[in-house]
């Protein structure tokens, strides 16, 4: 293991996604036992997601599975990646990390994006549109500012007043710039589009006005990377959430994942075949070897504190065994951890 990757802090972010023939509460006992998993093999933050209306994602109340995984560990960092904080009302936002925090003191993060829906129809039923993400930067400030007291309302956010719940801004878009003008720690991704990426950080680092919340700009790089025995098999891992995404983008709704020998044997369109070997590119999969080899670089080039992995696939097993091995070529696993 290389010092870059010895200073660098590894994470995971699970978006509890169904898996075909499946249920949704499989999904998300998944999850808690991935973050069982987690904890055991030293990644430092555990993380879980909010969507809503997805038939391919169980994960839509993200402080509710925020809860059930940290009850289910005992040292490991939890938080959401992220709340969505147009979605919702900030003071209610506040006393939920509120409870969290008071049960689970030390342990939480706050992890917040800006997103209002992955359709019209989600963002209808949210009782949102596109613009409520304009207002993120009042949307945040309030949120903040129900842990400080400094509500102009005279009402008390209870128990979140006085905590401190580190939050975090999710780099999507304008986040960036958002995550620098509050003096936030930042996550970015993904790792497909490494200049786009690069830019963000340099546009966070630029404006970074130091706050209570974080003296120096914090930058957390966010994308999947996959570890197997050889190199095909760490592209198998890619397969399932590849296809997906290729029929999320040609037919408006994202599935449950696939059989990765399923995806293999279909028949696809042009267009689903160009979106599908995009969906492949990009990652960071291979063997321990050439995985450490592009996380230094990455490390390097990005000047991340942290990396936050978010690899989704249907086979549990090779799922959990890419973390081993992640966490071997990372240096968190406990001696003698096999693949």
């Amino acid at each position: 293991m290389t010092s870059a990757l010895a200073a660098t802090r590894f994470s995971v972010l699970d978006r509890s996604r169904v898996r075909a023939g499946h249920s949704a509460g499989e999904a998300l006992r998944d999850t808690v036992e991935l973050a069982r998993e987690a904890e055991r093999l030293g990644y430092h933050r555990f993380w879980v997601a909010e969507h809503h209306g997805v038939p391919g994602v169980a994960g839509s109340a993200p402080t509710v599975l925020a809860a059930a995984v940290a009850g289910a560990t005992h040292r490991i960092r939890v938080g959401t990646g992220g709340v969505m904080l147009p979605n919702h009302r900030p003071l209610v936002v506040a006393e939920q990390f509120g409870v969290l925090e008071s049960l689970f003191p030390g342990r939480i993060d706050m992890g917040l994006g800006r997103s209002v829906g992955f359709t019209d129809g989600v963002r209808r039923a949210l009782g949102r549109d596109k613009d409520d993400a304009e207002d993120f930067d009042a949307q945040l400030a309030e949120l903040l500012g129900w842990f400080r007291g400094t509500s102009p309302t005279g009402v008390h956010a209870r128990p979140a007043e006085g905590l401190t719940v580190p939050p975090f801004v999710l780099a999507m878009g304008e986040g960036a710039a958002v995550a620098a003008r509050a003096g936030l720690p930042m996550v970015i991704g993904d790792l497909r589009d490494r200049d786009r990426m690069r830019r963000g950080i340099d546009r966070y680092r630029a404006g970074f006005r130091p706050s209570e919340w974080s003296r120096e700009p914090y930058v957390v790089v966010s994308g999947t990377v996959a570890v197997a025995a050889t190199p095909g098999a760490a592209r198998r891992l890619l397969v399932p959430e590849a296809w997906s995404m290729a029929h999320a983008r040609t037919r408006g709704s994202f599935p449950p994942l696939p059989r990765a020998e399923e995806v293999e044997a279909r028949t696809m369109t042009g267009k689903e075949r160009d979106l599908y070997d995009a969906g492949l590119a990009g990652h960071i999969a291979g063997t321990e070897e050439q995985v450490a080899d592009e996380l230094e670089t990455l490390v390097k080039e990005t000047g991340a504190q942290e990396v936050l992995v978010t690899t989704s696939t249907y086979d549990r097993g090779a799922l959990l065994g890419s973390y081993r091995r992640l966490a071997r070529v990372t240096g968190t696993a406990p001696p003698g951890t096999p693949a």
